[in-house]
């Protein structure tokens, strides 16, 4: 007797059909003599009658299957029969168990050092109980053999490890608890003839904990991310252009099982390219130069800013140095804007320069050769010889309105603006900020001439202009600092110390590291905001470095002139914020191997929080300055090979002499 593709059938087999087609797939029953009868109709349904225990085998087996041969398989229930009488076993001697337990370690040893061995236990009693997964097209009668192998006659279930029973049982209940023992038997590692053995499934005692989903780091930034709404475009282009791969990424992120979320897509690299694939809705909605009127895929909002920054927090680089007018400027400027602490570079730098040189084109050059390619000048502006430049990194031009600045003389008299204050402003996503900076009257008693300095720069600072406020319900007319979310006020404020020059050298004589409380408890400006005369709702972070001014030009020395003026902090950084702890100063130092002027840089380091915003804003379109940009890369190269070459020379040049 052959079945319809012309395989013989096995006079003990069960055949069931697909009835759309599908590969013929042959099940045995426990007991060879025992025949199927099949059911009248040609649908290819089989009705199993006779015995009773083969229904249970099957539907146990029938649990193992894959889910494709589950879809191709149905089994009409059975009516079970009485129970035949009980058979006698022979009673296992103490030698034969001894063996029976050897032979038990004996196997979970080879399980263990199997070299050939490379799966997991999970899905093993499906492995051991049915074929191995066929790769191509297998044979049915090579399928029928592995099948053998579990519903055997009794002569293999003697052979075999779980073959305890010859006959019938008692009951029905008896012979279901056998083949549940059996089943574990194959757990355990005692495979059927033909089996691999395997070692049995370990779940855990508990339930695991739960895994922290969000993996995102601040210092990832936009070359590793995937859009939230672009997570399903790995599943559509497969469908719409076969296969997609790429070489930059690790497709196990993508096995099956793989849940995609806001959490976790963080930082997970693109399988497509750095670059994150974007909706053609997307393209159609958005326009650069306002973004886009809808909440959803807006530019600015809150989706975009998750995938630059996971924590919304930025980093910002704000320094102040009075150069004193001079031409030469220092020859690297690396310790200054790029410190070693911390490790990663800032997402903005703004320096503002009081007494700036002449050429003010080169310093900014310069400040572009330091900076590199991955930044670029957003703005930049003067009011005399006060400057003020802002480089932010060239990925996030687009996030950031249109640039804004004004400018107040606080000395009318003298035809050259040495004194004043110049401010910045723009929004970035939806946080505004404003950065001042001021060069206040000089003299060691003109207090109160600072003050007024400091009134007159927040009544007559005229900012905002055409950018609208954030929150204007907490902003008043007559200060500017309460019309932004974050405000950063740096320059030469001229406080000094209230001490003579002996006393304050023999303070600095103690090889102060850390600690410079001795010295602050003279500081004029510490004096005059704790009074809250002067930057009311500032905050400055700790001082921990030597006074900036007054050193001798190219000295680590201070003033050795006739003048004898007094060490001092006048060069500073302060901050404030409208909403509590949105800054955190992470760095405040000076740098004393710049000193080419009488004051030594100072800088501080900060994370800002940052909030998502709405495009109704003018945006200023990826603007930098592009001339600047390749002058300064230039200058980058030809400093590097200008370098190489002078190894190169040396090298040459070098003489060997043997004595």
């Amino acid at each position: 007797m052959s079945t319809p593709n012309g395989f013989p059938q096995h006079p003990g087999a069960c055949v069931t059909r697909s009835t759309e087609g599908g590969a013929v797939q042959d099940l045995h029953a426990k007991k060879a003599g025992k025949a199927a009868k099949k059911e009248a109709g040609g649908n290819g349904v089989l009705t199993f009658e006779d015995p009773p225990s083969v229904g249970i085998s099957l539907k146990e087996t029938l649990k193992l299957l894959p889910d494709e041969l589950k879809a191709n398989v149905k089994i009409k229930s059975v009516t079970p029969r009485p129970p035949r009488k009980p058979r006698l076993e022979r009673a296992a001697s103490l030698d034969e168990k001894s063996w029976r337990r050897w032979r038990r370690f004996r196997t979970s040893q080879e399980s263990l050092t199997d070299p050939n061995e490379t799966s997991s236990s999970n899905g093993s009693l499906q492995e051991a109980s049915l074929s191995p997964p066929v790769r191509g097209r297998a044979s049915p009668c090579h399928q029928c053999c592995q099948q053998n192998s579990l519903h055997s006659s009794p002569d293999a279930s003697e052979a075999s490890p779980m073959g305890k029973s010859r006959g019938g049982t008692s009951d029905l209940g008896k012979r279901a608890s056998e083949i549940s023992s059996a089943f574990g038997g194959l757990l355990r590692g005692k495979a059927f003839a033909g089996g691999k053995p395997r070692l049995s499934q370990i779940m855990p005692a508990r339930p695991l904990p739960p895994m922290e989903l969000n993996v995102a780091s601040h210092t990832l930034r936009t070359a590793n991310r995937i859009d939230s709404d672009c997570v399903d475009y790995r599943h559509y282009s497969q469908h719409k252009f076969g296969r997609v791969s790429s070489s930059l990424s690790d497709t196990r992120l993508h096995g099956n099982g793989m849940v995609y979320d806001n959490c976790s897509t963080d930082s997970m690299k693109s399988t497509f390219s750095l670059l994150t694939p974007i909706r053609s809705k997307d393209v159609r909605s958005r326009s650069y130069l306002e973004g886009s009127l809808l909440a959803n895929g807006a530019l600015l909002g809150a989706e975009e800013l998750s995938r630059y920054f996971p924590d919304r927090n930025i980093g910002i680089f704000v320094a102040t140095w009075n150069m004193q007018g001079q031409k030469e400027l220092p020859v690297n400027l690396d310790d200054f804007l790029l410190p070693t602490d911390p490790d990663y570079a800032q997402d903005m730098y703004v320096i503002g320069v009081q007494e700036g040189c002449p050429d003010r084109r080169e310093w900014e050059i310069r400040l572009q050769e330091t900076l590199g390619p991955h930044y670029v000048m957003l703005y930049s502006a003067a009011h005399g010889v006060l400057y003020m430049s802002v480089f932010i990194r060239r990925d996030l031009i687009w996030f950031c309105s249109e640039v804004e600045y004004a400018t107040v003389t606080t000395r009318i008299v003298s035809q050259i603006k040495t004194k004043g204050a110049l401010g910045i402003c723009f929004t970035f996503f939806g946080t505004s900020f404003l950065f001042i900076t001021s060069h206040f009257t000089s003299g060691d008693s003109k207090v109160n001439e600072r003050k007024l300095d400091y009134n007159k720069t927040i009544q007559a600072l005229t900012l905002p202009k055409n950018v609208p406020d954030t929150n204007p319900y907490r902003s008043s007319s007559n200060d500017v600092t309460t019309r932004f979310d974050e405000v950063f006020w740096f320059g030469d404020f001229n406080f000094r110390l209230n001490k003579d020059r002996e006393t304050v050298d023999s303070i600095l004589n103690q090889n102060l590291e850390t600690d410079v409380s001795k010295l602050l408890a003279y500081d004029q400006l510490t004096s005059e905001m704790s009074r809250g005369s002067i930057f009311k709702g500032f905050q400055e972070a700790d001082i921990n470095f030597r006074p900036s001014y007054k050193f001798d030009i190219g000295k680590d020395s201070y003033d050795t002139t006739s003048k004898q003026r007094t060490p001092s902090y006048t060069d500073r950084v302060v901050y404030r914020s409208r909403y509590r702890d949105d800054i955190r100063a992470v760095k405040y130092s000076s740098c004393p191997v710049i000193k080419t002027s009488d004051h030594r840089p100072v800088f501080a380091l900060f994370r800002v929080k940052v909030r998502p915003g709405r495009d109704n804003i003018p945006l200023a379109a990826g603007q930098f300055d592009r001339e600047l940009y390749l002058i300064g890369i230039k200058r980058r190269i030809t400093r590097e090979l200008q370098k190489r070459q002078e190894q190169k020379d040396q090298k040459s040049s070098s003489i060997c002499s043997v004595s």
